[in-house]
């Protein structure tokens, strides 16, 4: 059953005008269709006048706010649609498929990718100990340790991305004031909702924490031949409890988020560097081209050359 989080009937008339006043900043910085980095240090904003079918990609660590429309996401069975005041942490890299919906010139998709250095969620959980709120016990359960999640903004988290995206207005306050702004959007988040679910992926000795260092390793090294025994030994647990661990956090085994990572750096060598489809084959750890085309035209849609001359023709956003 997909989750879905909608936005609440009884939205403050105040929400809803601080919402406006975000999207009418956002339509100032973001003129085209696409994924537009700012000048503010991980900050990205990406505006669709269209809806789009399924995209995939990799999302880093981060915060992503959805202004205005609709988008469903998809990690392995998990699907979650949300709207309008939503936002959705990625705890760690995970691959998605993706897909806006209700998005037109008039009314554009708009939302904001915040990205997210781990240790600052680890240092600000410390500084918090024990005020930050725990997870009652009686509502421990697995979907806890999944990597992606959404939850609701309230007015103080809208108030701090607002401010936060404001300051492209204010380019020499934002050296002194966006790092401020980051650091209150993530303490609002650990306050809220995400706040028990992103304190797992900070405490060293969580199983979470621990699946994050695996998912480190292997997009370190993606290319080599995976052993589920060596990545075990890495996070210092047996080998079907990384298993089971594994799959709760990314919903897919060790095996099959390997493969996804490396296809997509195989499209980025064929996008970004010119390489034929057999070399950037080779490069990502396939031993046959053949294989690696049936496995790209699987997740993408398109064999190799026909996906990478598509994307080359159009702007993307992002998954």
């Amino acid at each position: 059953m997909p989750i879905e989080l909608k936005q609440s009937a009884a939205m403050s008339r105040d929400m809803e005008t601080a919402r406006q006043s975000l999207v009418s900043k956002m339509l100032r910085w973001t003129p085209e269709q696409g994924l537009q980095e700012t000048a503010l240090d991980g900050v990205d904003l990406i505006r669709s006048d269209e809806a789009t079918s399924c995209v995939s990609s990799v999302y880093e660590p981060s915060l992503g706010f959805l202004v205005q429309g609709k988008k469903t996401l998809q990690l392995g069975d998990k699907e979650i649609s949300y709207g309008p005041l939503n936002y959705v942490a990625s705890s760690v890299h995970l691959p998605v498929l993706g897909h806006v919906e209700n998005a037109s010139p008039d009314h554009p998709f708009l939302a904001i990718r915040l990205i997210i250095d781990p240790q600052e969620v680890t240092d600000l959980v410390l500084e918090l100990g024990d005020k930050a709120p725990e997870l009652e016990a009686e509502f421990e359960c697995p979907e806890i340790n999944c990597g992606l999640a959404v939850a609701q903004m309230d007015a103080g988290m809208l108030d701090a991305v607002s401010r936060l995206v404001g300051l492209l207005d204010s380019p020499a306050d934002a050296p002194i004031l966006a790092p401020l702004a980051r650091r209150e959007i993530i303490y609002r988040a650990l306050m809220g909702d995400m706040g028990a679910r992103m304190r797992k992926f900070a405490s060293v000795d969580s199983q979470a924490n621990r699946i994050s260092r695996v998912i480190a390793v292997l997009k370190d090294r993606f290319s080599e031949p995976l052993r589920v025994s060596d990545l075990a030994d890495e996070a210092n647990m047996s080998e079907s409890s990384l298993y089971h661990s594994f799959k709760q956090v990314t919903r897919m085994s060790p095996l099959q988020f390997q493969k996804k990572l490396r296809l997509h750096e195989a499209r980025r060598l064929m996008l970004t560097e010119g390489i034929e489809a057999a070399s950037a084959s080779y490069r990502v750890g396939y031993e046959s081209p053949s294989h690696f085309s049936r496995e790209y035209s699987r997740l993408f849609g398109l064999p190799p050359r026909a996906d990478v001359s598509k994307l080359r023709g159009e702007q993307r956003v992002p998954a």
